[in-house]
């Protein structure tokens, strides 16, 4: 649970390390996060002598494919997200990270063709009617959000695909990142426009530490990972964008007029649905399980109540049911 808290902890106040990085733009600061990951990566896979899935990884074009896809999509949403939070979006940023787990519902309909019960429906529709507010009281649609949204979906779509651990996925995505992100900085260097090292040595190793905010947190998310249940995990998700949305609000003073407050609270009546129908499904599943169990040992020792050839109507029940 530590670990859990830990890690989205660090992801709802990380809005505010990145302004410390000023005057380097979104652009550098997002090469400077892909070539220093790396490099702390690398160092962590070396400590804990973990290479055994590099040729694995190498022997399957599709996986490597695959690779290369999620390491575009985050680069995208990395970037965005930079961008919004040095801009001064960081509440419409932290929506994005409200509204990804719809999104994610959203494409597992449309792409996987996965049918969803009425309460998830409920929850995407009202979701959806969310953002419509918010695009009124905007004067626009909240493009910052969506694109938080979709991408981090697509990346975690990708990520399911790939299905390798998550400090190995980071030293993949972040070697096909590596050579485009250094090409870049080395490109900027030599214009003068480099803020690396012409800034004094402290922002340069803020710089440096972009690799340290990337890796830490996503090494906490695997240990929280391996130890408690997901549905506890998908529960402390929403750590982050509350962090970040109080932040938003008390910190960085940002605007919230009475639509987008409206809006909001639409995304957090889908997100109180969505989260009551994964826990009644969770408790249910594990009810029918138990019932399956029990039906099961009944049946291999005939001297128990009711062992095996009971038909009463417990074991019909327990022998026809099935998870949604």
């Amino acid at each position: 649970m530590l670990y859990g808290l830990g890690a989205y902890g660090m992801w709802g106040l990380v809005p505010l390390f990145w302004p410390l990085l000023k005057p380097a733009g979104a652009v550098e600061i997002l090469a400077h996060r892909m070539v220093w990951s790396l490099v702390v990566v690398g160092l962590a896979l070396l400590a804990v002598r973990r290479w055994g899935w590099i040729p694995e990884l190498l022997r399957q074009p599709r996986k490597l494919g695959l690779i290369t896809v999620a390491a575009t999509v985050i680069t995208v949403n990395w970037g965005i997200y930079i961008w919004s939070v040095n801009s001064g979006h960081v509440v419409e940023a932290s929506l994005g990270y409200f509204i990804n787990p719809l999104v994610t519902i959203a494409l597992g309909v449309l792409l996987l063709k996965e049918r969803l019960r009425r309460a998830q429906w409920v929850a995407v529709g009202t979701g959806f009617a969310a953002v419509v507010v918010l695009a009124i009281g905007y004067g626009r649609p909240p493009w910052i959000s969506l694109c938080l949204a979709v991408s981090f979906a697509v990346y975690g779509l990708v990520k399911k695909k790939v299905n390798i651990g998550g400090l190995e996925s980071l030293a993949a995505e972040t070697t096909v990142q590596f050579l485009p992100a250094l090409g870049y900085l080395l490109w900027l260097g030599a214009q003068g426009s480099s803020t690396f090292g012409t800034s004094g040595a402290g922002h340069a190793a803020l710089l440096a530490a972009t690799g340290v905010v990337t890796a830490i947190p996503l090494v906490f998310f695997g240990a929280a990972a391996i130890r408690v249940p997901l549905s506890t995990l998908g529960l402390l998700q929403y750590l982050a964008p509350v962090f970040q949305f109080l932040l938003g609000v008390a910190y960085f003073h940002e605007a919230m007029p009475p639509e987008r407050w409206a809006g909001f609270a639409l995304v957090w009546l889908a997100l109180s649905i969505l989260t009551w129908d994964a826990l009644r499904t969770a408790r249910r599943t594990r009810a029918e399980m138990a019932a399956l169990r029990a039906q099961a040992a009944k049946e291999t020792d005939p001297a128990a109540p009711g062992g095996a050839g009971a038909t009463g109507a417990s074991g019909f029940l327990a022998a026809g049911t099935h998870a949604p």
